[in-house]
């Protein structure tokens, strides 16, 4: 009987003890968001924290509807998150003096004289998810300030981590260390002066990062890696944290890399085998997308720093690896993977719906993209190295280009309805100019190198290359249609450092100075396919008008025009762009690039600023001869007449010398392609003129020239 009168009491007194320590931690969080002292002194503050992690861990079952543990894991969640508030205001240095004197104490009472950082990580074995991620959140938050002020790190936490890579079972405590180390290394990499602690700290998990990787991703399939494929959330993380270490690799400079910076190629076979075989779809795509980025060397390009990221320096082996890499790829592609790679619906919010009664459903146009891209770089990558050692590979390059071809085919019904396989480049990847660009780039190195082997003349090298899809004219033209022939949109790309394309642009000038019937072929070819800027006959009443629209999904840019081919207005729609920074890289000097070999980026910030070079956009046309090729393009006032609040308007009037309608369309669509230039180079020589734009374009505007000549 007395023991059943006391339970009640005992659950009060935990409960009055539980609710002290809440308002305990509420009153100095409270206090620390506002930028003051807590009243409590900073031995109290640090206790509070302390003693609710240890609290909790000596009762590690799961969470029930009794009062004394739901809230003591409260209790817990906000010692957490003070722990995490401390050491990230600590880090950014916002806070005054004497708070900041204040913080500090409690974290060299928690940590030196408590012990504490052992106890936190032995949250992460807690089945209570937000407690292990609360966790991982305060420890990553608590090492990477430790590294900012010190440029060291807790042997205990290295211990730990070490520890639990070498044990490599997947589960809580493995997701959370993965997560917080990746979150670390995603810090240092944001920031452009911690490279020297990145090394360290990469050096000392080299050897436990090896040997989890070779356990979850090895050569042949076994226990240990099904485990991973069917492990969702632990194989998205230990991707997470490959994509950091790959892009690691690419700030070291000509130095020796590590072998876990390095774990992306080493194992790359290994993941393409779970793009292949995974039973889980985002298992598939998050690995694809890794080897995309790996290939492209844009490991990281969404949260680092590109100030780090782009220092130009290589590790000691990188081409060899990028080989190597390249060599896999080609490899497993030959040996029908294409055929295994899953591709669903498009994805909605985290997950694939169909429209009910909708056949022609769009397919997940990310893994077209990425599958497409990291065998068209392969490709340009094994004829690089083909070039130096002179295999000839023009068969076996065409071998791979149809099979991507039926590969895409396969997958998405609109590129089934596509009769010019070069298209297919415009169509998907029309919302994504940095693909885009890369795509035609690789394609343009695929040309060249088939030209140079194959015994075709020039015009059967061409009707070859339209068979691929790899006509660099018909690309080019392309993108000039997919942007509306607008100028403007190519200067953006031109001052953009988020894409090739000036690379791109540079060599393909080159080439066409020595193929310029070509480029007319490829005109005429363009405007008599069905492309993806299709022409189609509008309704009733419109007569002899045809309308231009966009044939790509609702999250593609969508052009209305109307084109009279026996004279009138055509209407450039708006086109909605990637929000670009300013150029931050550049060779003002380098814009010599080869026609054969891929030159680096040319872009650099230069002092000139965005709304500079818009206003300048906006000035009056430098004045320029009159030519009578020009004649399908009337200029009334300027070259491009833009309303003030409307679209950008273009007279177009009917050639004389196309006597056929198919004729007449190409030689328009030559007119406007190279108005197009001829618009592009006179704002970049007043840009120029005016030390507006962010490198020297002198080699870039004589090429121009040249194109407005040999029309």
């Amino acid at each position: 009987m007395g023991a059943g009168i006391m339970e009640p009491t005992a659950s009060v007194t935990d409960e009055s003890t539980t609710r002290a320590h809440l308002d305990r931690l509420n009153d100095a969080y409270r206090s620390l968001l506002i930028g003051a002292c807590p009243s409590q002194s900073a031995a109290d503050v640090a206790l509070l924290i302390s003693s609710a992690v240890r609290g909790l861990l000596t009762d590690h079952k799961p969470r029930s509807p009794g009062i004394c543990n739901g809230s003591w894991v409260d209790v817990t969640c906000l010692s957490l998150t003070l722990l995490q508030r401390i050491t990230s205001n600590l880090t950014s240095r916002s806070l005054s003096s004497p708070v900041t004197w204040y913080c500090e104490d409690i974290l060299t009472l928690s940590f030196r004289r408590q012990a504490l950082m052992s106890h936190i990580i032995d949250l992460f074995q807690n089945e209570d998810q937000v407690v292990s991620h609360l966790a991982a959140k305060a420890v990553s938050a608590c090492v990477f300030h430790q590294l900012h002020q010190s440029g060291t790190f807790s042997p205990v936490w290295l211990q730990k981590y070490v520890q639990v890579f070498s044990c490599s079972h997947h589960g809580p405590e493995l997701d959370s260390c993965l997560w917080s180390l990746t979150e670390v290394l995603k810090r240092l990499l944001k920031g452009p002066h911690h490279a020297d602690i990145l090394g360290e700290l990469l050096a000392a998990f080299d050897t436990s990062l090896s040997a989890l990787c070779s356990k979850f991703l090895p050569e042949e399939r076994t226990a240990g890696a099904q485990c991973l494929m069917e492990a969702t959330s632990t194989a998205g993380l230990l991707m997470d944290l490959l994509e950091v270490l790959t892009a690691s690799s690419l700030i070291g400079g000509a130095g020796v890399c590590l072998r876990s910076q390095r774990i992306t190629i080493i194992h790359s076979s290994a993941l393409l085998t779970t793009v292949s075989c995974s039973p889980q779809y985002f298992v598939k795509k998050r690995a694809l997308l890794l080897l995309k980025r790996a290939v492209l060397q844009k490991a990281g390009e969404d949260w680092a720093s590109a100030a780090v990221l782009s220092t130009g320096l290589r590790y000691e082996n990188f081409h060899s690896d990028m080989n190597m890499l390249a060599h896999g790829v080609l490899t497993v592609v030959a040996a029908g993977w294409l055929q295994t790679v899953q591709v669903k619906s498009a994805s909605y919010f985290g997950g694939t719906k169909r429209i009910g009664g909708e056949e022609d459903h769009k397919p997940d146009c990310v893994m077209l993209r990425a599958a497409s891209l990291l065998l068209l770089k392969s490709m340009e990558l094994h004829i690089q190295a083909a070039r130096a050692t002179g295999v000839d590979g023009a068969s076996e390059v065409n071998g791979y280009l149809q099979r991507l071809w039926g590969f895409l085919r396969r997958c998405s019904v609109q590129l089934t309805e596509v009769t010019h396989p070069c298209c297919w480049v415009s169509l998907l990847f029309g919302d994504q100019d940095d693909d885009m660009i890369e795509a035609a780039k690789a394609l343009f190195s695929i040309f060249l190198h088939h030209r140079r082997c194959s015994e075709l003349g020039d015009h059967s090298v061409l009707e070859e290359a339209c068979a691929c899809g790899s006509n660099p004219h018909c690309h080019f033209l392309l993108l000039l249609q997919t942007i509306s022939f607008d100028h403007s949109i190519l200067l953006d790309f031109l001052i953009s450092t988020e894409t090739c394309f000036l690379e791109y642009f540079v060599r393909y000038l080159k080439y066409l100075r020595g193929d310029w019937q070509g480029f007319v072929a490829a005109c005429k070819t363009i405007s008599s396919h069905n492309s993806p800027l299709s022409l189609q006959h509008s309704g009733p009443g419109a007569g002899n008008m045809l309308k231009v629209t966009c044939k790509g999904g609702s999250d593609q840019v969508v052009v209305s025009s109307s084109v009279h081919p026996t004279g009138g207005i055509l209407q450039v729609g708006t086109i909605n762009l990637v929000g670009y920074d300013s150029s931050d890289q550049s060779d003002p000097e380098n814009m010599e690039v080869s026609e054969e070999e891929p030159g680096p980026s040319v872009c650099e910030r230069n002092g000139c600023r965005a709304v500079d070079v818009k206003q300048e956009i906006r000035g009056p046309p430098i004045p320029r001869r009159p030519k009578q090729c020009f004649s399908a393009v009337s200029e009334p006032n300027s070259p491009l007449q833009r309303r003030q609040d409307g679209p950008a308007v273009v007279q177009i009037e009917q050639p004389s010398p196309c006597p056929t309608m198919s004729g007449q369309l190409g030689c328009e669509t030559s007119a406007r392609a190279v108005l197009c230039m001829s618009q592009l180079r006179e704002v970049v020589t007043r840009l120029h003129a005016k030390k507006l734009f962010p490198y020297n374009p002198c080699s870039l505007i004589q090429l121009l020239a040249q194109v407005d000549n040999y029309f």
